[in-house]
């Protein structure tokens, strides 16, 4: 039993390594996603709220399953079609990655989008008066606020991000969840594998939760909040 319990805690590393990676991945799209959206421009504006729609319209799963079979099956019909014979599997950590990445980053997408239109547009406007760019007046006054306003839907989708990694365990990803199906296959004690699977997921979360509840109050910092 002890061995099982070893497997399932190496898997969970695993879990830990995907929804970070998954996390860097969907906050770089959700960053694209509210730009484009903020844009003005109507190619932009339309492509990415085609993105947001269909990714939050969809269930998870069948979106994670669509990804992962459709775009191995997309990626060897390219690789033909450039010469190359050699059938490819991608690997299921990266798909794991990419696929819930992709997912995700519809979410963050609207998250910094509404964060950014909470703060005042004047403020954007006298740092180009004053001869900042645009890259420069994103990084010193807009980033620090929207971050800020941000974090509420940040760390919501960061949680169900984390929970959502249990299902990469469907293409094959030896994660804590994959795991802890195998143990309590072989041993005929579910309830004991998966209890200790929901233990460990609690853990992360509640990590999760510190971190994240700590980084809000030091983005707080003197910001008078409104009176109940």
């Amino acid at each position: 039993m002890t061995g099982y319990y070893a497997s399932i805690l190496q898997g969970a590393l695993v879990t830990v390594g995907v929804s970070l990676a998954a996390l860097v991945f969907a906050i770089v799209l959700g960053l694209l996603g509210a730009a484009a959206k903020l844009s003005g421009n109507r190619l932009l504006v339309g492509l990415a709220t085609v993105y947001t729609t269909v990714i939050r319209g969809v269930p998870e799963l069948v979106l994670m399953l669509l990804i992962f079979y459709g775009g191995t099956i997309g990626l060897n019909h390219l690789l033909e079609w450039v010469g190359h014979r050699r059938y490819v599997d991608i690997n299921p950590f990266a798909a794991g990655v990419l696929t819930i990445g992709f997912i995700y980053g519809a979410y963050m997408t609207e998250t910094f989008r509404g964060a950014i239109l909470a703060i005042p547009r004047g403020q954007a406007e006298a740092a180009w008066a004053f001869g900042m760019g645009r890259f420069r007046t994103f990084l010193r006054i807009t980033l620090p606020q929207m971050v800020r306003y941000a974090l509420p839907g940040f760390t919501n989708n960061w949680l169900v991000l984390i929970k959502a990694t249990a299902l990469i365990s469907l293409i094959g990803l030896q994660e804590m969840t994959y795991l802890a199906k195998q143990a309590s296959a072989a041993t005929r004690e579910p309830f004991t594998f998966f209890l200790f699977a929901a233990a460990l997921f609690l853990v992360y979360t509640s990590i999760s939760l510190w971190a994240l509840r700590w980084l809000e109050r030091r983005y707080s910092l003197g910001v008078r909040r409104g009176s109940a």
